[in-house]
């Protein structure tokens, strides 16, 4: 139970005791070997864009992946740590079954979007980020828009919803985070961040870690979501924060060599080859030094999503994550819930179908947007 009151907080599951170890659905047949190897975005969006917004202190770029040329706008946030990326596969379904567009969105300090102070990861520095973004993209008349986060994403998009920096919303559907749960998993929050992997020697080796540690349960999505995860590390002797093994070792093996001028020629090349060799991955967003928002996120969420005036659809992974409000709430008819069991916390990665499926017939019996044609729901 412990473990997953941490998948609340954060879109990340704690690794398996005995670090690559995996649960009986993890084992593969004799002679069957899972491809790890990175996927590419444009094989599940149409275009990459770059939003530039007025902060400040200057412009902030926010890095956004779309798909889709006609119906309501899917405006899609992703959880902490995690990046746009999370959300291909389910960008490929949705985009199949109903006649919408996507957009996801890179949040700040996080995948490729640069902001002159990414420390700054308050709720309502990220809501006004969304509203900004919005504003950019479509100016005064933005058409009608479905917001849908997850985890850390989830509660922005309450908090963008309830400030009302998104005046076309349409509606609003959170996945996989729930004010109690999230609540008491802070005290653990930091021993769970410690216990994942600080560093991967390889892109594929991250997405491994990722499949068989439980935090993504489907290997596609790992493939194309853990790049938005790790960033490839470049080590230098002149950064031992990053490197300091492998810096220290460059230092003392220059100083041995220091009387000839020649021999440290060859010695420094030996280093770079040696630095290639050693190259790392390491996580983009340091979410420990993330903690003093963690309380701001998600203190109150549950009154503010309820408060909300448009239709809502809240999606989990197990129902026991509901909380005393929202379980009122829910028995007053005041959104519509649907659990998805057999996910981890990352659910719109591990069943990309089923919530493609459950956004879309809300998004019909709505009447916010019709089935594709020839789709059988």
């Amino acid at each position: 139970m412990e473990k997953q009151l941490h998948l609340n907080l954060l879109a990340s599951r704690p690794p398996m005791a005995g670090g690559f170890q995996s649960g009986s659905k993890m084992k593969m047949g004799p002679g069957r070997k899972r491809d790890f190897t990175p996927l590419l975005w444009s094989q599940y969006f149409e275009t990459i864009e770059d939003v530039e917004v007025e902060n400040e202190n200057g412009k902030d770029v926010f890095r956004l992946y779309c798909s889709g040329s006609s119906g309501p706008v899917l405006l899609l946030l992703h959880g902490g740590g995690h990046s746009a990326l999370s959300w291909a596969v389910f960008t490929a379904v949705i985009c199949s079954r109903i006649n919408c567009r996507v957009v996801a969105m890179d949040l700040r300090a996080h995948g490729d979007t640069k902001v002159r102070n990414p420390e700054n990861l308050s709720a309502d520095t990220m809501a006004k980020d969304v509203g900004k973004v919005v504003e950019a993209l479509y100016g005064e008349n933005p058409p009608p828009i479905m917001m849908i986060g997850h985890s850390m994403g989830g509660a922005i998009a309450v908090h963008t919803a309830s400030a009302n920096y998104v005046p076309s919303l349409l509606g609003l559907c959170v996945i996989d985070v729930v004010e109690g749960t999230a609540m008491d998993a802070l005290n653990s929050m930091q021993n769970f961040l410690r216990s994942r992997p600080k560093t991967f020697k390889s892109l594929e080796n991250a997405i491994e870690w990722s499949v068989k540690s439980g935090q993504i349960r489907n290997i596609e999505s790992a493939r194309v979501s853990m790049g938005g995860q790790v960033k490839k590390c470049e080590e230098s002797a002149s950064n031992p924060s990053i490197c300091n093994s492998i810096s220290e070792g460059i230092i003392e093996e220059e100083e041995e060599e220091e009387g000839a001028e020649e021999s440290n020629k060859k010695r420094m090349k030996e280093d770079d080859q040696e630095v290639k060799k050693e190259s790392f991955y390491t996580w983009r967003v340091e979410l420990s030094k993330t903690e003093k928002y963690w309380d701001g996120w998600f203190r109150g969420l549950s009154a503010l999503f309820l408060s909300c005036s448009v239709p809502k659809l809240l999606l989990l992974a197990g129902v026991d994550r509901l909380d005393k409000d929202l379980t009122i709430g829910q028995m007053q008819g005041k959104f519509q819930m649907q659990v998805l069991p057999q996910c981890g916390h990352a659910v719109h990665e591990d069943a990309p179908e089923k919530v493609a499926d459950a956004l879309a017939a809300f998004m019909v019996r709505h009447k916010f947007t019709e089935f594709k044609e020839g789709f059988l729901c």
